[in-house]
């Protein structure tokens, strides 16, 4: 098996696993955000240099992915069907997403601008120190590790859920873009 698809089969079982656990949660009658305690406090950097935190985004709903700018196919395939819902969402601006960078040491701000240019504008890039990430990963319950490649370069080992935050930021579950992109846009008008 190679190393590209074992990855790749690594980070879907580890979503999966994640998936798992929520929904298990969500059956057995207890509430999302407080039973799955996922999401928190963060202070990371924008890409276009801002200082930002949660509290910037509380109000409206938000979908949070983790991922990193150099990544073969999860993160860009991911990105390019959540352009695909906020398409089908037309001109609404009520709806944010966070994509938050797993490898910070190489996705610095201006990184973050230029990968997301080929995505849809409502997509905001994240990153912050090593610790804070770390802290954010915590938050969120991100396992994000680097992987030595044969070319003496790394790739991430990451978490790929896509998370639906709701108005007051608390996790409301898991986000799935694997379906038409109007079903997905329509979806999330229950949590406005």
């Amino acid at each position: 098996m190679s190393r590209r698809l074992f990855l790749s089969l690594a980070v879907f079982l580890l979503g999966l696993m994640g998936l798992c656990v929520a929904f298990l949660m969500l059956i057995s009658g207890q509430q999302g955000a407080q039973a799955v305690a996922i999401g928190g406090p963060f202070h990371l950097t924008s890409m276009d240099g801002r200082q930002v935190t949660d509290a910037d985004f509380k109000g409206h709903p938000f979908l949070v992915f983790f991922g990193y700018t150099h990544c073969p196919d999860i993160c860009p395939t991911e990105l390019f069907q959540i352009s695909q819902v906020l398409e089908a969402r037309g001109n609404d601006q009520q709806i944010k997403v966070l994509f938050i960078t797993v490898d910070p040491e190489r996705d610095t701000p201006a990184v973050m601008k230029k990968y997301l240019s080929s995505f849809d504008p409502r997509i905001i890039g994240l990153s912050g120190t090593r610790e804070e990430t770390n802290a954010v990963e915590k938050e969120y319950r991100v396992y994000a590790r680097k992987a030595p490649t044969q070319d003496g370069n790394y790739a991430m080992d990451h978490t790929a859920v896509i998370y639906l935050m709701d108005k007051r930021g608390r996790f409301a579950s898991a986000f799935n873009v694997d379906r038409p992109p109007q079903v997905a846009a329509k979806d999330l008008n229950s949590y406005l």
